[in-house]
């Protein structure tokens, strides 16, 4: 399950929905949870975001409909994975699009 203060960000490779989550630590450093089931940790939200940012995700509560259509996605029809661990989210990290709807 999502933490309240997950963040989620996603990447549109070809056809697919890539998925990142970033959760900060009461500590105030950062962890970015990536679609290989790998944990990255960085000093702070800035450093993640940065390099979330460099990997070209965009921060998906951040999404308009406009934004979400140059993606290639349907904002109304795209959430972020859910599973009761990150084992069982890996999975749903990847997300193939059906691009004969848009």
């Amino acid at each position: 399950m999502s933490a309240p203060d997950d963040q989620w960000w996603l990447a549109a490779l070809g056809d697919t929905l890539v998925w990142a989550r970033l959760r900060v630590l009461e500590s105030g450093s950062a962890e970015v949870f990536d679609a290989r089931g790998e944990t990255l940790v960085y000093d702070d939200e800035d450093s993640a975001r940065a390099a979330l940012l460099d990997a070209e995700f965009r921060a998906f509560d951040g999404l308009d409909e406009d934004d979400a259509a140059q993606l290639g996605f349907d904002l109304d029809s795209t959430e972020p994975p859910e599973a009761e661990d990150d084992e069982d989210l890996v999975p749903l990290m990847t997300e193939k699009r059906d691009t004969d709807h848009l």
